[in-house]
Formats: structure tokens, C-alpha cells, sequence
């Protein structure tokens, strides 16, 4: 054997490497190793520990196993029932923050069947399909081991009604469609009706407040191709509303209604649109109550006349 020195350290080579000093091929050096290991367990140098075998066996078949689960996409179902029999199966959902949202959807939207295992749920998924929910604005998931799921929620708000056609949804201020109308606990919201009648309503509601007591008498806002809005009062009455000039309309609707009771009277509707007059429209029955009262009149007139010339 062979010994050379080198700058920083002695080393001895070994049979492979002297070799070379008497004109052999050397092998390369990433193969001296496993040529050794080879070498190794032909003259029994190295021992290999008792059910070595076994344990590399059953090692190989666990990773050919998920392999194949990976490859036939059952790997999250596998993952599911084995930490849901070890005590990681969900027991409790804890939902805050609900009032419109029920808990029972949740757990629908969610696949809950009381199987389903904690470690194996995916927390975003789960936030992305409870955000899909018609009434959530917002939601938080949380994992509480061993079996409990926290789900925040913050919600929508609904601040009116709109028509559109035969059809009734419930919008927000911003005129986003939250869900349809299904039962009448929204009753009071403010109805609105017609097209674009949803993004124009919460500007046009809030101007409108200035007058409060004609306000609570207002059964729907009405638009009117886009531009302006009819009032339907509670008691069938029309108010015709300019496009412009709001508050002068309200005005002079305001000074009729405290002078005259404008809108106690047998009228069908009233017309603000224009700025120099207003028009007051009758009721077919009242309309035909004053033809005849004008018919009477005339009739009057033309005898008084009659009898003077007598």
C-alpha cells in the first residue's frame, strides 16, 4: 500500500487508487464507493440488522400504495378515514355572526356528515365555498383540534326591495342583488321598481327623507325610463316627480297637502313635472261625479237665464 502526503492532510489510497501508480486504469470516483459497498458485502464486511428485509419490503409496498392512490386521486379520501378513526372526526361547528344565513346550509355547502375528518379538511376550500353563500359578505375559518370548526361570518345587508318584471329581490345600498325576497319578514324595506331602479335607489331614498311625512305614505318608488320616479302612495295616488328640480316639486306638493289635504282627496294622481303649473288628475269616479255636478250647473244656469228674459 501506497502512502502520499497532500498540502493539507496525509491520506492512505486505497487498492483502486494505487493502482494507477503502476499504469491501470483507475475507476471514476463517483463509482469507487459503490464498487467498495459491493466488494464489502461479497466478503462480509458489512451486516445488515435483523428483518432488514421485511421492514424494506413493506416500505417499498407503502410507497407503491400511495403512489397509486395519488394516481387515482384517493389519497384525500384515505387521509380522511384514517384521521377520522383515530379522533379527528368533526363534532362541532361553532357559526357566529349569522342572522340570514342558516347553520344547517353551512353544513350542506360544506359536505359535514359527521364523518368528515378535521386534519383532512381543506380551510380554504371551505372558506371559498361558504363565501358563495348568497348572504356572505365575508367569512373566517378556523380548525380547533381535536374536532371543532369556528366559522366567522359578516353579512350582507339588505336595504330594499326591487321588482324587476314578476320578479322580487332583496338589494343592497349599492344596488348588488343579495338574494330573491321569499317571505315577508323584509316587508318594511322600501320597495323599488323597474329598470335601473336598483342603483339609482339608495341616492334618491335618502334625498327624499327630507320629507318625512310624505315619505311614510310612499308604497313604491317607480322609475321611469331611467331618468326620473313616480311615487305610488298607500292609498293609489301617483305622484309624478320631475327629473330635475326635486326639491322645487316637493315643495309646492308639501304647501298643497298642508293647505288643501291635497292627498286625502278623490284623486288619482298629482303631476309636478312641470316647473310653471301643476295638474291634478281625478279618479274616474270622481271625474264623473264633477261632469255631473257641472251638467247640473249648466242646466241651472241656462233656466235662471230663461226665466230672466220672462
Amino acid at each position: 500500500m501506497f502512502a502520499l502526503r497532500g498540502r493539507k492532510a496525509a491520506r492512505v489510497l486505497a487498492p483502486l487508487e494505487a493502482a494507477d501508480l503502476d499504469g491501470q486504469r483507475v475507476l471514476p470516483r463517483p463509482l469507487r464507493r459503490a464498487v467498495r459497498f459491493v466488494v464489502g458485502l461479497g466478503t462480509g464486511r458489512f451486516h445488515f440488522a435483523p428483518y432488514t428485509g421485511t421492514v424494506s419490503a413493506a416500505a417499498f409496498m407503502a410507497a407503491t400504495g400511495f403512489y397509486g392512490m395519488a394516481l387515482g386521486g384517493h389519497s384525500h379520501s384515505v387521509a380522511q378515514t384514517t384521521t377520522t378513526v383515530v379522533g379527528f372526526a368533526i363534532e362541532d361547528v361553532k357559526v357566529s355572526g349569522n342572522e340570514q344565513t342558516s347553520e344547517i346550509d353551512i353544513f350542506q355547502q360544506l359536505g359535514l356528515d359527521g364523518t368528515t375528518s378535521l386534519v383532512a379538511l381543506d380551510i380554504d376550500a371551505a372558506r371559498k365555498l361558504i363565501s358563495e353563500m348568497p348572504w356572505v359578505e365575508d367569512v373566517a375559518v378556523r380548525k380547533v383540534y381535536p374536532g371543532t370548526i369556528e366559522v366567522n361570518l359578516k353579512e350582507r345587508k339588505a336595504f330594499g326591495i326591487w321588482q324587476h318584471g314578476a320578479d322580487l329581490s332583496l338589494i343592497e345600498a349599492s344596488g348588488s342583488v343579495i338574494a330573491p325576497l321569499r317571505d315577508n319578514k323584509f316587508a318594511e324595506l322600501p320597495l323599488f321598481v323597474g329598470r335601473d331602479a336598483e342603483t339609482a335607489a339608495a341616492e334618491f331614498h335618502q334625498r327624499f327623507s327630507q320629507w318625512p311625512e310624505i315619505a311614510k305614505r310612499v308604497k313604491a318608488y317607480v322609475r321611469v325610463a331611467g331618468r326620473r320616479w313616480d311615487l305610488m302612495l298607500d292609498n293609489g295616488i301617483t305622484i309624478k316627480l320631475p327629473e330635475h328640480d326635486l326639491e322645487r316639486a316637493m315643495q309646492v306638493l308639501s304647501t298643497m297637502e298642508e293647505g288643501q289635504q291635497l292627498l286625502d282627496r278623490d284623486i288619482a294622481a298629482v303631476d309636478l313635472r312641470l316647473e310653471d303649473r301643476t295638474t291634478v288628475q281625478l279618479t274616474p269616479e270622481a271625474a264623473a261625479r264633477r261632469q255631473t255636478v257641472l251638467e247640473a250647473r249648466t242646466k241651472m244656469l241656462k233656466k235662471q237665464e230663461q226665466e230672466d228674459r220672462i
